[in-house]
């Protein structure tokens, strides 16, 4: 008796029909084969989807967001999170910039739509509030402002605000629904970080 791939066979004489035991023996392992390679093709195919639609990863390659995100640090965020909300002030969130809308960005939130932003003595306030922004590496200098955030559009500033280039220096100040990717959650390069 020989064996081929694993199944045992006898010669069959001239004219004499297949065992059945053994088709139905290769019909059950070419399913199984097809079975696995749909797995693998689904895997991958879901992979993709969430990697494409739900999950974004971003490279910070500057200090502008410092102590929160330090240089050159990879994040994780979700491209679903405001899918049923708006994004929030205070939010760390990643959209393409104003002035290069093939770059992504990585900023905080500091107004809304509607809000009137302005900056006195290094001091931020909204709608004639100041701002508490703990967050702050160091005290900011300078007067910036009025800026009335549009409907739509957010008010966007880094952490490290004596080294950023945000809305206050952009030509187009405003950052719009459209431009938004996702917000931004942990930091795991260099170091596992959850931002907040």
């Amino acid at each position: 008796m020989k064996t081929d791939g694993g199944l045992n066979w006898e010669p069959m004489e001239e004219g004499q029909a297949p065992r059945k035991d053994l088709l139905e023996e290769r019909r059950e392992k070419r399913k199984r084969v097809l079975k696995e390679v749909f797995f693998y093709v689904a895997v991958i195919a879901a992979a993709f989807l969430i990697w494409r639609f739900i999950l974004l990863n971003a490279k910070v390659p500057s200090g502008s967001m410092e102590n929160t995100i330090m240089s050159d640090s990879r994040i994780m965020g979700l491209r679903c999170a405001y899918w049923f909300s708006e994004p929030e002030r205070g939010d760390i969130i990643v959209f393409y910039a104003p002035d290069h809308p093939d770059t992504l960005y990585v900023k905080r939130v500091i107004g809304l739509p509607g809000d009137k932003v302005e900056i006195i003595d290094g001091q931020t306030y909204v709608n004639g509030e100041a701002l508490q922004e703990d967050y702050l590496p160091e005290p900011m200098w300078g007067d910036y402002g009025p800026y009335y955030v549009p409907a739509g559009a957010y008010f966007m500033m880094g952490d490290n605000r004596n080294h950023s280039a945000d809305a206050r220096e952009w030509t187009n100040t405003y950052v719009y629904e459209d431009a938004i990717i996702g917000k931004a959650y942990f930091s795991y390069w260099p170091k596992l970080k959850w931002i907040d």
